[in-house]
């Protein structure tokens, strides 16, 4: 654009520099729109593998083969989830009871893997929760370790708040989704 000065000391600018500024200016927004997309996740044992971040890396295949145990309405898997208090990732004394009978139920199947997915409720960013999720997968791991199981037989993943199993806006659902969910697989 080239300003050319005329009259008393007015600058004027041409039409067709006009034009140009703005249809440069709109191909740019348009550019910018077209690059965003509408995000999908994929589920937890569909043919893309999983999302989240867990010990295979982001996307990894580890959940195929696993059960859903009960993120699906009303199933239950052999073992039972725990519950975090908001923002937290350590084990409380309650939790650590549910865990000891998660560990005796895997030294008597010892063939079985575990896969420890990490939850989070809808407060938060998404990063965030991805982190806490994997902080709460990885200290309920520790703890099976430090009760005998192999660390090889457990596998984490984080989900933050992508799968929860209660919707409403409330602490009490909420406090549903600050889980650690066990996913069993042979």
């Amino acid at each position: 654009m080239i300003p050319v000065q005329c009259g008393r000391g007015g600058w004027v600018i041409s039409g067709s520099t006009i034009a140009g500024v703005v249809a440069v200016v709109s191909l740019g927004a348009m550019l910018a729109m077209g690059g965003c997309s509408s995000k999908k996740t994929s589920g937890i044992n569909d043919a893309n593998g999983a999302s989240g971040i867990g010990d295979k890396g982001l996307g990894g295949s580890e959940t195929k083969g696993f059960d859903t145990g009960s993120l699906g309405k009303n199933e239950r898997g052999p073992l039972s989830d725990i519950h975090f208090a908001y923002n937290e990732y350590t084990i409380e004394p309650q939790d650590g009871s549910v865990l000891r009978s998660n560990a005796t139920w895997l030294q008597t199947n010892a063939q079985s893997r575990v896969q420890v997915e990490g939850h989070c409720d809808e407060r938060g960013s998404e990063e965030y929760n991805i982190a806490l999720g994997a902080k709460r997968a990885q200290a309920a791991k520790d703890y099976l370790v430090t009760l005998g199981i192999a660390g090889s037989r457990i596998s984490t993943i984080s989900y933050g708040k992508e799968l929860p199993t209660c919707t409403e806006h409330d602490e009490s659902c909420w406090s549903q989704n600050r889980r650690d969910h066990f996913a069993v697989s042979k």
